[in-house]
């Protein structure tokens, strides 16, 4: 069973027993609009909880797409290479950009479920 973590920086990690699969929220993506480019991380990269892993560029802006945890990558959406828009198509479900070998669990303790999430944008508005 998975579960699922969100930062307020907009990502969302889909725990999968040690490996998380991250990507940008349907929130993110709509607020960038479309878009045009994502740089992903290199496989065997080191990432730190809350610095820089991804780049998304759209139309309007490029953006940084923040670890929501520590780990190793260790693979990347290789899809999103020809067809970033696909980010704009299904954010949370197949616009995924890399998974992660997490290294410490517990971080995940100090991210959002989807209620929070939801209670957290509402607070944006």
């Amino acid at each position: 069973m998975s579960q699922i973590k969100f930062t307020k920086d907009h990502e969302w990690i889909r725990v999968e027993g040690d490996t998380g699969v991250v990507g940008i929220t349907d929130y993110a993506q709509h607020a960038l609009g479309d878009i045009v480019f994502v740089e992903l991380p290199e496989v065997g990269r080191e990432i730190t909880q809350g610095n820089e892993a991804a780049v998304v560029e759209s139309v309007k802006a490029a953006s940084e797409v923040y670890a929501p945890v520590d780990g190793e990558v260790t693979g990347f959406n290789e899809a999103l290479v020809d067809e970033p828009a696909q980010v704009n198509a299904d954010a949370e479900g197949s616009g995924w950009f890399f998974k992660v070998r997490i290294a410490n669990p517990a971080q995940l303790d100090g991210l959002m479920d989807k209620a929070a999430y939801q209670t957290y944008l509402e607070g944006l508005a």
